[in-house]
């Protein structure tokens, strides 16, 4: 008689990798990012620091909190922050240029020609480069153009949101976008309203003449709260117009 045995195999955990910001007054309301979530960013200018420091760290090599990954950066709003990339790199020690080589850069200048990007042409782009990161920055600037019927707008930006969502947890990638400050109305209020529902994290940023704060208004396990985000290090050159101070 011949005996079989049947062998129970288990899936594969799945490996996910984690990306801190490592700044002391925000590590200790939010330890960091982990592959398979969808980030939405919204409230001040100051967001544009945080996501140049993303893509910088998220070059570092795992055991310094990165992802030793390339990033692919998406920019909906001419918003790319070359300067700002720089001095990121020059303070974590990393070459500015091999940085920005680093980064996989589209811009696009319609609705549709995001939409393309982000449903045609990410994963192709994330297997290529075997990006762990995906920065969309301004998410939203070009669903508010005039030429666009508030219906279809919003039809397709919830379709593009779902599928970020799901992008992010099947690829295992962190998708961060932002939601920059425009022109309060209402197609404006109801996007802002998609985008922080289908997001799994989100973060609000607000800034007063000196100071910045941000605030992690959802998460699936972390508490919430508010933390202090740094200033950009000025300088004396910073104050200076035609050699004379302004």
């Amino acid at each position: 008689m011949m005996i079989t045995q049947r062998v129970i195999v288990k899936p594969k955990a799945i490996q996910q990798q984690h990306l801190t910001l490592n700044v002391p007054s925000v590590d200790q309301l939010f330890s960091g990012f982990t592959t398979g979530d969808f980030a939405v960013l919204y409230g001040s200018q100051s967001m544009v620091s945080f996501t140049s420091r993303l893509c910088v760290r998220a070059q570092l090599p795992s055991k310094l909190g990165g992802l030793d990954s390339n990033v692919v950066f998406i920019d909906g709003g001419a918003t790319f922050g070359l300067h700002k990339i720089t001095r990121q790199a020059q303070l974590h020690q990393i070459n500015p240029q091999e940085a920005l080589d680093k980064i996989i850069n589209y811009s696009a200048s319609t609705a549709y020609q995001l939409t393309k990007l982000l449903m045609k042409k990410l994963e192709e782009t994330i297997k290529k480069s075997d990006a762990k990161l995906v920065i969309i920055s301004d998410i939203t600037n070009l669903f508010l153009d005039e030429n666009i019927t508030d219906e279809e707008a919003e039809k397709v930006y919830s379709q593009i949101l779902n599928y970020l969502s799901s992008f992010a947890k099947t690829h295992q990638v962190i998708i961060v976008a932002t939601y920059l400050p425009h022109h309060k109305t209402s197609r404006s209020e109801k996007l802002q309203e998609i985008s922080l529902a289908k997001a799994n994290i989100v973060f609000a940023f607000s800034k007063t003449l000196y100071t910045s704060d941000i605030a992690l208004e959802k998460h699936p396990s972390f508490m919430l709260g508010v933390a202090d985000w740094p200033s950009e290090n000025l300088t004396l050159t910073d104050f200076m117009g035609n050699g004379k101070f302004c």
